[in-house]
């Protein structure tokens, strides 16, 4: 009996549900994706090629765990239910992904963009944010690469499918991963995935979405065939990061790596830091990949200090450790003005028209979408301008000589020098 499903084919799922297969939405290596109707809702179920699997009871009993523990965060397309044994195999079912959310692959082939630089960053910001709580739950990915995800190119939204892979630290399913995206130790066979390898990955996905090039492929790798033993040797004995400040024989080709040349330098030092620590120090000594925690804080510094370039209409950062800030767009170089900067303790918020303020800096436990104000323009007097409270908490406007008012929901604190405004959790100034 074949172990592929027809349509109309009812499937029993170990929580006494039934699912009928409606069509066949995509296929790999592992096995077929259907589109089924599980009790009134359409959903996906992955259903597994018979000789997929190295040890199939153990891959089920850990796809039971993994759904009993639940999803660590919403962006995880995550197993809901998982089917009895049938035709010699079994599946999961999931949500289904939402029309609007594209391969990251077409991304890198240029069939899909980006609509801005904020998107790009936000995209960032969520995959990592997934990672944190994934990783906090005392799991690890395992096979991290950039089938792994969709990406809504308007909004930066991400998706996670693939969570099969799924397992709790120490364990794993004899996974080898994509050479290019696992950490050098798993390519030579010398370690099994865990939160260290899973930086690795997760770093070169982050490198893959905002330079829009591989951060492995270089002059070294330019060869008329990438064979099984090369890829050993460029990705696992001797991998060179193509912006390695101390090591040049792998840079990016002119005319070949052309993305890789071009948005390398728009981004700040501190983002491109993080990717030389990770991708040099880090191929050997594990502990100096950057963690999901330091990630979350530089891509939200990142957006804090994202604008718009008025000339040619670039996103770019506005770099609180710079002194001039210059538009990074080589056919641009507008000079910006100096612009008011809200500094807290551990944070500083770019001041400019229509510029979002998140809850992560006003108020504890808030979630990376939450926002708490936005910058305003006074109607009358353009050059006048404020923090909208979005909030439902009440914020505290003091002026340089002490005088004190509160900010209500729907209220603006002025955007003046001198101004401070105080949060729930934090006091901050405006500079």
């Amino acid at each position: 009996m074949s172990w592929e499903l027809k349509s109309g084919t009812k499937i029993e799922t170990t929580d006494y549900k039934t699912a009928s297969v409606i069509q066949e939405i995509g296929r790999g290596g592992q096995g077929i994706v259907y589109c089924v109707n599980c009790a009134g809702e359409d959903k996906a179920l992955k259903w597994y090629k018979p000789s997929a699997l190295r040890e199939p009871d153990k891959f089920y009993e850990n796809l039971r765990r993994n759904i009993e523990a639940g999803s660590p965060a919403d962006a995880f397309l995550w197993p809901q239910h998982l089917t009895k044994r049938m035709n010699g195999t079994f599946g999961y079912i999931m949500r289904l992904r939402p029309d609007g959310y594209e391969d990251v692959a077409k991304f890198l082939k240029a069939k899909v963009r980006f609509s801005n630089e904020f998107a790009c960053v936000n995209a960032a910001l969520k995959m990592v944010n997934a990672f944190k709580e994934l990783h906090h739950g005392g799991y690890s990915y395992q096979d991290i690469n950039d089938g792994n995800f969709f990406i809504d190119p308007k909004t930066g939204d991400i998706l996670v499918c693939d969570n099969d892979n799924v397992a709790e630290y120490g364990a794993t399913f004899g996974i080898a991963g994509k050479p290019g995206y696992v950490a050098p130790e798993i390519v030579l066979g010398k370690k099994a995935p865990d939160i260290f390898t899973d930086r690795f990955s997760m770093a070169v996905m982050l490198f893959l979405l905002m330079m829009l090039a591989r951060p492995f492929e270089g002059k070294m790798t330019t060869v008329p065939c990438l064979t099984e033993k090369l890829e050993k040797q460029f990705f696992g004995e001797s991998p060179v990061f193509i912006f390695d400040p101390n090591n040049d024989e792998n840079r990016p080709v002119r005319g070949v790596h052309k993305n890789a040349y071009e948005l390398w330098p728009t981004y700040p030092k501190y983002i491109r830091d993080a990717f030389i620590q990770t991708f040099t120090t880090g191929l050997k000594q594990r502990e100096d990949r950057v963690t999901d925690h330091k990630w979350e804080e530089l891509l939200l510094r990142l957006r804090d200090e994202m604008l718009t370039c008025p000339q040619c209409g670039w996103g770019v950062a506005y770099n609180l450790d710079d002194k001039d800030h210059v538009c990074p767009n080589k056919k641009c170089g507008y000079q910006f003005p100096q612009l008011l900067v809200l500094k807290g303790r551990r944070f500083g918020f770019v001041i400019h028209p229509g510029a979002k303020l998140y809850g992560a800096r006003t108020k504890d436990e808030a979630g990376i979408d939450e926002v708490s104000g936005e910058v305003v323009q006074n109607k009358k007097n353009p050059q006048l301008w404020g923090i909208r409270n979005l909030s439902d908490s009440v914020w505290t406007e003091t002026t340089p000589d002490g005088k004190r008012r509160e900010i209500k929901n729907g209220d603006v604190a002025r955007a003046l020098r001198g101004i401070k405004i105080s949060f729930d959790n934090a006091d901050t100034i405006i500079e």
